[in-house]
């Protein structure tokens, strides 16, 4: 009798833990859908003076290239938990990926910039579906059991690829053209829309949901989320409040938030809610994660800049040296998936934020002189760092909720990292502003003309000048001066810049003892 009871147990629990290959390879299909739409995030940031000639854009308008998708995705990005429930996970993402290859053929075909615009946007809101629609999947998809080697996967890709969006981008826009960093899409849009079509079916529709949905909340949210992209991205470059366009969108920010969080929490069926930040697990992760958005995205904005400005590096090169992070995240992300099974999940986080701060404190001490081999090493850290980080760190996020309640987290935890990114990076550009005049001021008060030492080293320079060129040699030797000035100021500020990113590190490192230990 026990024998029998035993042999009718064991296939019981082996049927629980055997996974459908159908549903797998669906799954892989949703997570490369998501790296698509991460990617394109920062494809197009290593290639902008391309679209820009391409487009015969004006200064003012390129930076609406990536402006408006990252506006249009954050919108999108926790709506989608209300969206799949009323017409299911399946059918949301194919829905996406199907509008997200079509409208990154749109982007292609763009005969000007206010076409690009529009296609961006489009693009941004359609692809923002599919981020979090795979972080539910592989809660509802995989058992607990198989759940500590799905996660690194997820991790893995959320920060691979912002990571390598700049290489890729340099990559293809100098071997082809611009048109190829939106035709990439095409066929792996196409696999992932057949392939979730075809295979994944996790839940069912609600379309009852739908007589209910809180458009008035979908109203204010856009205005909240927009306003504050938007806010947040051109307020550095128009002197902030000093720009009526900013100003109205800081107000429309404002109010929208509010009331979106007035309505959220009073109405009963809310289009995004809110609960899961009673937890204390989620919201910890989730403040954490904001502040790992801010590393991330300020760390991939300023590091090609420095690349291209102080040290003269075309796309391609800026490409080699982003590579090393995105290798050693590739590297790393086995590690991170074993550590986080045999060490407590915290521990690693604290691991991760400490080797991206180390990788990022090595930087703020470059010169006009650093390239590829002073930049492997920081590189290389801060792509274990991430590795480490964001990957225990979305298991704690989720993995204590109940499983009603992961869908629509996991857009708000993907939502907090892209707010702390833009937040991130507006304080960098208005800093990077400010400390570039600073500096100026302070060589330019050094390299006076009246100064001994700085007679002694124009004449060396005219000495190297031509001799033919006579007079003008003097013109010229100043020219060299200013120039040296220039390097000198922007390797400075972009110094400040990395200690400053190491700093907001140190701030979130003892978050980490407010999280609970997770069960075994």
């Amino acid at each position: 009798m026990a024998a029998t009871t035993t042999a009718g147990t064991v296939p019981g629990v082996g049927a629980e833990e055997r996974m459908d290959p159908r549903k797998l390879i669906a799954f892989f299909a949703m997570v490369l859908g998501m790296f698509m739409s991460i990617l394109d995030i920062q494809i197009v940031s290593a290639s902008l003076a391309e679209i820009q000639a391409g487009l015969s854009a004006g200064s003012d308008e390129i930076g609406w290239v990536q402006t408006s998708y990252l506006i249009a995705e954050v919108i999108m990005i926790p709506l989608s938990g209300t969206l799949a429930r009323i017409v299911s996970t399946r059918y949301l993402f194919a829905f996406s990926a199907a509008g997200f290859t079509l409208s990154s053929v749109l982007c292609a075909t763009a005969t000007n910039i206010d076409q690009m615009i529009v296609y961006r946007a489009l693009q941004g809101f359609i692809g923002g579906g599919m981020i979090p629609s795979v972080f539910a999947a592989a809660f509802t998809i995989f058992p607990p059991s198989k759940r500590a080697i799905v996660s690194p996967i997820i991790g893995l890709i959320a920060t691979l690829a912002p990571t390598i969006g700049p290489t890729v981008g340099g990559y293809l826009s100098h071997a082809f053209s611009w048109h190829w960093l939106f035709l990439l899409n095409l066929a792996p849009g196409v696999v992932c829309t057949a392939a979730v079509l075809a295979w994944l079916d996790i839940d069912k529709p609600q379309p009852e949901l739908f007589k209910r949905f809180d458009w008035w909340s979908l109203l204010f949210m856009s205005m909240f989320l927009g306003g504050l992209e938007y806010t947040l991205d051109d307020g550095p470059r128009h002197d902030w409040f000093d720009d009526r366009r900013v100003l109205l969108c800081a107000l429309a920010a404002l109010l929208g938030g509010g009331v979106f969080l007035w309505r959220s929490l009073r109405t009963e069926h809310p289009i995004v809610d809110l609960r899961a930040f009673r937890n204390r697990n989620f919201a910890v992760t989730s403040l954490i994660s904001a502040l790992l958005g801010v590393s991330i995205f300020t760390l991939i904005y300023i590091t090609p800049v420095f690349l291209g400005q102080v040290a003269g590096y075309n796309p391609l090169q800026i490409g080699h040296v982003m590579m090393i992070q995105g290798g050693t995240m590739f590297l790393c992300a086995p590690v991170a998936g074993r550590l986080q099974l045999s060490m407590d999940p915290r521990h690693v986080i604290a691991i991760g934020l400490g080797l991206i701060f180390s990788g990022t404190w090595l930087n703020s001490h470059l010169t006009s002189d650093w390239g590829y081999a002073q930049f492997v090493l920081p590189q290389a850290l801060r792509g274990a760092g991430f590795c480490f980080s964001f990957i225990p760190l979305t298991g704690l996020a989720l993995g204590t909720l109940p499983m009603q309640q992961v869908h629509n987290a996991s857009g708000l935890f993907n939502v907090t990292r892209n707010i702390g990114g833009a937040l991130g990076l507006a304080v960098v550009n208005t800093l990077i502003n400010q400390r570039t005049w600073l500096h100026w001021q302070q060589l330019a008060e050094s390299a006076r003309l009246s100064r001994a030492p700085v007679r002694e080293a124009l004449s060396g320079m005219q000495g190297m000048l031509r001799p033919e060129l006579g007079g003008a040699s003097q013109a010229g030797s100043i020219s060299m001066l200013a120039q040296m000035v220039e390097l000198q100021t922007a390797t400075l500020t972009y110094g400040d810049m990395y200690r400053l990113i190491a700093c907001s590190l140190l701030l979130s490192m003892p978050m980490i003892l407010l999280l609970r230990k997770p069960r075994p």
